[in-house]
């Protein structure tokens, strides 16, 4: 019997040829479509090439009847709402600064996408992302960076565990861009040439600010003023969800020199702004972490390099995780600015080995 792999297509390119290569290689293929946010309504979000609209999902279906597999749409709405949305509206309302994608693919692609596929007897999931998953002689499995380094979207998967890993396909692992949508059109894909989703896709518009304060209660919203690192009153604003850590522009503050936001306290509603030689860091704290090998933290101290944000270049650096799932992180030199709340995730050359939720920066004079 045939085994059979459930593939999440979002009716791009990358998850249709993902797809389509599991079916080449024997795969008994089950295409499935998530349905999350809801259907984007204004042009300017239909132009951004945002994801789960109906013009995708029929895109996903014109692929598996060339392909020659079922296809079902799943409606994952609650459970994207209370399981991501909500995260992220409270996260900005802590003064944070969430990574949504990270948060799906924890919650709804790699829990609840399982869900269905053992439901429908599969024995993997599959997806489109650009990583790659190998199996050692040990029989323990790794998560490594894909070749193409541009696409690269393991940053995004540190929470997948050697169970999930076991059983789920990165079919784009070894591929470029440009050999996807190459294939793509060689299979006579539609989705060969479409562009690629470049907006959170329950805030196709991109105002962030506005989005939470849609989603909550006005007693949430937290207005207060804009500090120096002295205390220094200089400016009002309406409220902390409106900014970010290493923010720059939109502070509404004319001093004559360049400031950043340095530090957000949510409770008080200060949000301190300082120089950008300010914002430097010697470390971080994580919390939350997950590790792909659960037996890395008896190791004690680890040499690996850290990823603070998606973008950002892995720093060379040390870790310790203690019991309560908290890391501490040393940069081997002066770092940049750490951000609360975004994803930070632990390498060793092109190995994931895990990775945490930043509670705080650490900076040489700052208590452990």
């Amino acid at each position: 019997m045939k085994p059979r792999v459930l593939v999440a297509m979002s009716g791009g390119v990358d998850s249709s040829v993902a797809a389509a290569l599991l079916r080449e290689q024997g795969f008994d293929v089950v295409g499935v479509a998530m349905r999350l946010a809801p259907e984007p309504t204004t042009p300017i979000a239909k132009r951004r090439g945002t994801c789960c609209s109906h013009d995708d999902f029929e895109d996903a279906r014109r692929v598996a009847e060339r392909m020659d597999f079922p296809f079902y749409v799943i409606d994952l709405r609650a459970d994207f709402a209370a399981r991501v949305v909500d995260n992220f509206v409270s996260e900005y309302l802590g003064g944070r600064t969430p990574n949504p994608c990270v948060m799906c693919n924890r919650e709804i692609k790699f829990d609840r996408l399982w869900s269905r596929a053992r439901a429908l007897n599969a024995d993997y999931v599959a997806t489109g992302h650009y990583a790659r998953i190998e199996q050692g002689a040990d029989g323990k499995f790794h998560l490594l960076r894909a070749v193409d380094d541009t696409k690269d979207q393991s940053y995004f998967l540190f929470t997948l565990g050697q169970d999930e890993l076991s059983r789920t396909i990165f079919p784009l692992g070894a591929m470029t861009k440009t050999e996807v949508r190459a294939r793509a059109r060689a299979l006579g894909l539609e989705t060969a040439d479409k562009p690629e989703s470049q907006e959170i896709c329950f805030v196709p518009d991109g105002d962030y600010a506005s989005f939470v304060e849609r989603r909550s209660d006005p007693a949430q919203i937290r207005p207060g003023s804009i500090i120096d690192t002295d205390g220094k009153h200089l400016s009002d604003h309406a409220g902390v969800h409106r900014f970010t850590v290493g923010q720059r522009r939109g502070l509404g503050i004319a001093t004559g020199e360049r400031l950043y936001v340095r530090e957000i306290r949510a409770e008080s509603g200060e949000v301190v702004a300082g120089r950008r030689d300010e914002l430097d860091s010697s470390g971080l704290v994580a919390n939350r972490v997950s590790l792909v090998d659960e037996s890395i933290a008896a190791g004690g101290e680890l040499r690996v390099e850290v990823k603070i944000r998606y973008r950002h270049r892995a720093i060379p650096a040390t870790m310790r995780v203690d019991s309560g799932r908290r890391a501490e992180i040393r940069f081997a030199s002066s770092g940049p600015a750490v951000t609360p709340g975004q994803a930070c995730v632990f390498y060793r050359g092109d190995e994931v080995i895990g990775g945490g939720f930043i509670e705080r920066a650490v900076t040489d004079t700052a208590a452990n």
